[in-house]
């Protein structure tokens, strides 16, 4: 019973793109389904691995490129880039901007309200291009 509660767990959606995207970080360059789900540790079905690259490219996150009959796959993202992407669609889905920001800067701590600042601050410095360029 020693792998049975490994094997028994359900990774989560948010997990399995955070593996994702670790193992195409670390690839040494456009890579097939395959050679992701070896190092996924082989337990995911090749259909699994499919669909969460999928929705990956879905997000911008990923991007695929066609190779003889299938495609082959590079991260455009990592992890914080895709949790940038998420509260983006969150925020542009809603109809009033100001008051969402405004919702999400009064529940921020006093330390994450001083690094936003600072990182509002480096993005003016650099003409508006330093945070476009890490995260899309």
């Amino acid at each position: 019973m020693t792998d049975s509660g490994r094997a028994g767990r359900r990774r989560g959606q948010g997990e399995l793109e955070a593996q994702v995207l670790a193992v195409l970080k670390d690839a040494p360059g456009p890579v097939p389904v395959a050679w992701v789900q070896e190092r996924l540790g082989g337990d995911l079905a090749y259909t699994t691995v499919i669909t969460i690259l999928t929705r990956l490219h879905g997000k911008g996150a990923v991007a695929r490129e066609r190779a003889g009959r299938s495609f082959v796959w590079t991260g455009v993202a990592d992890e914080a880039g895709l949790a940038a992407l998420r509260m983006r669609r969150v925020l542009d889905a809603e109809s009033d901007r100001e008051a969402v920001l405004a919702s999400f800067v009064t529940a921020l701590s006093p330390t994450e309200e001083r690094l936003l600042r600072e990182l509002l601050a480096e993005e003016r410095e650099d003409g508006g291009n330093g945070a476009a360029e890490g995260g899309h």
